[in-house]
């Protein structure tokens, strides 16, 4: 590698970080024609001490960029060192690191110089070098450009297995007072064109088993949480709207990083405590894996999730009337409502009661947390007697023998907006 792409390298992949919407799951490539690389459940991930992941090439194609989003740390404005990769120097760097085992695909992302199309045009090409010319059957990550031609995004689902549009504000308001020269409608047109065109693929692959692939590991999508005033009942509804209207595999949460003293934006140093994300990625699991709906863990009248516990166990607090239930009787629906209960163990709870009434000792073993779910059920045993315990109550006991990696962080960014 020339010592000038390792600085470009230093500069763009630093840039990435910001970008946490780099997960690899979902796709199912294989390897055919003797290519490189395999994607799939044999993809490795890396993940840093905060959740990311890093198991793939992540790198900006050029920290150049026409808008001056104040949120964002490589905005016109900014006074940071500019640099661009080629296409060419993109794919060698992707082929090179994935034949020395560093990675096992791309995440490739770019600041828009020029247009929309110009920049599209390049990361599809890098794309398409990899599939064609290197027949590169690895992990390959688009950030697609808002605005893009419906053409460029056809043909960057061709050879991407994922495609992702960020939202970056989770209103329009707010992408408006941050980034007043981007139109939110240029991010919600090409996620409804890529939903449309994932759907059509499907139904040509059921009639034609060859047809080429489009997206295999769908679409996701980012917003930047903390830049600006949204409430998480804000935050969580427009995620619930994306993954209705759009079927999106994932939103991603990014913790705003404070980068400038724009009096647009919270202070330096007042970063978004982690827990917050935390919190947030766990609402989106219940309502994705759990059949929660998102009314039900924010409203009105809760509009933020409770930072001391997770937001099961919240619900679970506020609907006390709904508990106890029976282990050995309640339907699957109930059981993955217990907090201390996941989708796993609710599933072998059923399966297990088939053959004998469960007790404590089978739940444990089933992998249920009992210092959360014992309080929320009964089972086939007198060794545990429910208590008429308030939800305060409950609570304190379970926070009295649970910790937090992620209650260190100190919660003052939420209170500049409270």
């Amino acid at each position: 590698m020339s010592e000038r792409v390792r600085e470009k390298l230093k500069i763009l992949a630093d840039a990435a970080k910001y970008d946490v919407s780099c997960a690899s799951s979902g796709s199912t490539r294989k390897n055919t024609n003797k290519g490189l690389g395999d994607t799939g459940s044999g993809i490795c991930h890396t993940y840093t001490s905060d959740g990311r992941c890093v198991s793939l090439l992540k790198i900006l194609l050029t920290n150049f960029c026409i808008y001056d989003c104040a949120y964002c740390v490589t905005r016109k404005s900014n006074d940071i060192e500019r640099t661009a990769f080629t296409v060419k120097e993109v794919v060698d760097l992707t082929i090179n690191f994935y034949r020395r085992n560093y990675i096992e695909g791309l995440f490739l992302s770019s600041g828009i110089f020029k247009n929309a199309d110009y920049t599209m045009e390049r990361l599809v090409r890098v794309a398409k070098e990899l599939r064609q010319q290197h027949k590169f059957n690895g992990y390959i990550h688009l950030k697609t450009i808002p605005g893009a031609s419906d053409e460029l995004m056809k043909e960057a689902g061709l050879y991407a297995d994922r495609l992702s549009v960020n939202i970056e504000i989770p209103t329009e308001s707010g992408l408006k007072l941050l980034a007043p020269d981007k139109d939110r409608q240029d991010m919600i047109r090409p996620m409804n064109y890529l939903k449309n065109e994932i759907i059509q693929n499907k139904e040509e692959r059921k009639l034609f088993r060859k047809s080429p692939l489009f997206v295999p590991a769908g679409q996701s999508s980012q917003m930047i949480i903390g830049a600006t005033k949204e409430t998480d009942k804000d935050i969580m509804y427009t995620a619930d709207s994306m993954y209705r209207n759009f079927s999106l595999k994932r939103v991603y949460y990014s913790g705003y990083v404070p980068i400038s003293n724009d009096s647009r934006l919270p202070m330096l140093n007042t970063a978004v405590p982690m827990v917050r994300e935390n919190r947030l990625y766990q609402a989106d699991w219940l309502m994705r894996f759990y059949g929660f709906n998102v009314r039900e863990l924010l409203n009105p009248a809760t509009p933020h999730l409770d930072l001391d516990i997770d937001p099961k166990l919240g619900w679970a607090l506020r609907n006390l009337d709904k508990f106890p239930i029976d282990i050995n009787k309640a339907d699957l629906h109930l059981i993955l409502r217990v907090p201390g209960i996941g989708v796993q163990s609710a599933q072998k709870i059923v399966s297990a009661r088939n053959y004998q009434r469960l007790n404590w000792d089978h739940l444990k073993k089933l992998g249920v947390a009992l210092n959360r779910a014992q309080y929320f059920i009964i089972c086939s045993s007198r060794d545990f007697e429910r208590r008429n315990l308030s939800a305060a109550q409950i609570k304190q006991y379970i926070l009295s023998t649970s910790a937090s990696k992620y209650l260190k962080s100190q919660p003052a960014q939420l209170e500049l907006f409270t």
